[in-house]
């Protein structure tokens, strides 16, 4: 079943450099910062809770990728699913601000269940975000398998 009330989520990650590293999120993303100290900030990532942590060495890297309607999707990810008008919106301030895309706005599943329109960036610390929107919201959890009698 689809939930109806949802509960934020909260995730701290890891990044290389704390000021730069939030700076995106406030800047690119529109976060708000809440409380903090020298090594982690907390975020208002569009009403979730996501904690920056300053780690030693926090390498940059490419990470693994795994196939999904016919695109390379790095894993590990995170991100929040938008109602279909803020994702529009977060796209078109995304690309006027220059982001370097992993993935492109782009439609997944296009015509099938689960017709989503999504896109993928990285932020300055190697993190992997993605952002999605469905046509239908109903089907977020929509699957082609019988559930578990």
């Amino acid at each position: 079943p689809v939930m109806t009330t949802l509960n934020p989520f909260h995730l701290a990650i890891p990044v290389s450099d704390l000021e730069q590293t939030c700076a995106f999120y406030e800047r690119i993303l529109g976060c708000v910062r809440g409380r903090e100290s020298e090594t982690w900030v907390d975020l208002d990532f569009m009403g979730h809770q996501v904690v920056l942590h300053r780690v030693a060495d926090q390498p940059v890297t490419e990470g693994d990728t795994r196939p999904v309607d016919g695109e390379q999707v790095p894993v590990p990810h995170f991100g929040v699913v938008l109602d279909w008008e803020a994702f529009a919106a977060l796209s078109e301030r995304l690309v006027a601000k220059g982001v370097d895309f992993l993935i492109s706005p782009t439609t997944r599943f296009e015509g099938r269940a689960g017709e989503q329109r999504t896109c993928f960036l990285r932020d300055p610390s190697g993190n992997h975000l993605e952002f999605k929107t469905f046509k239908d919201p109903s089907m977020l959890f929509a699957t082609d398998r019988q559930p578990y009698e």
